[in-house]
């Protein structure tokens, strides 16, 4: 599935009936290619994680189109059986917070997911340390979450979100408890990842250092999207 890309169409989300009704997206559209990497920028309570939360399948939107590359998996209903599987093989999630699990060393925490897919225990510990090799933190693999530094904890997380191989990567926040340097080698590694793995990533991101490397941008106030072109900075 890697490299298929993600395009909305009309993705509406009505969250109550009647009077109380509130429209928190309102027919938005969105597409982000196969490598690409794009912001989602806006104020609080503007839709940001509704539409994140959409695009994970953790709720149901009300009308609208979700494909990744040719397959459609919402069409005003989702056409997928088993949410918890595309969520689990097609949609990696990389967090503000590492969410690593504490009692697993680094290896065991990025091959958990394979491992719940079916994946062989040695096919999926050669991919997590093809993963960790291409993040440079192979040298941590049997290292506790404890011993791990932020950035390193970051790292794995990228990993973790990778490691399934997904067509998409959801990053909600992923540098704003990092500082500039940490922040800027974050956002490399996405872009460096998008690229190896032909993977689209869209980041969530209230953080002004990430800002200024997005080619793409979608605004969304309101529950309304308008894209822009960013100025896509290099990361130095």
């Amino acid at each position: 599935m890697a490299g298929k890309g993600i395009r909305i169409e009309g993705l509406s989300k009505r969250y109550g009936e009647g009077d109380t009704a509130v429209l928190a997206l309102r027919e938005v559209n969105m597409t982000v290619a196969p490598g690409e990497v794009v912001g989602l920028i806006g104020p609080s309570g503007s839709g940001k994680s509704t539409l994140l939360k959409c695009l994970g399948a953790v709720i149901d939107p009300t009308a609208g189109r979700m494909l990744l590359g040719d397959e459609v998996i919402y069409d005003d209903g989702w056409k997928v059986r088993d949410l918890r599987a595309l969520r689990r093989d097609k949609i990696g999630f990389v967090f503000q917070a590492p969410y690593l699990i504490p009692f697993l060393d680094v290896t065991d925490n990025v091959a958990l997911l394979p491992m719940l897919a079916g994946a062989p225990n040695d096919k999926a510990r050669a991919r997590v340390l093809e993963l960790l090799t291409a993040l440079d933190v192979q040298h941590r693999a049997r290292a506790m979450p404890s011993q791990l530094s932020g950035g390193e904890q970051q790292r794995v997380a990228i990993a973790r979100g990778l490691v399934n191989r997904p067509p998409v990567i959801l990053a909600d926040e992923p540098t704003a408890p990092l500082d500039s340097q940490r922040a800027m080698a974050v956002i490399r590694i996405l872009n460096d990842m998008a690229r190896r793995y032909q993977t689209a990533i869209i980041v969530v991101t209230h953080d002004e250092k990430i800002i200024p490397t997005f080619k793409r941008i979608y605004h969304i106030r309101d529950g309304v999207t308008h894209e822009e072109a960013g100025e896509g900075r290099s990361f130095d």
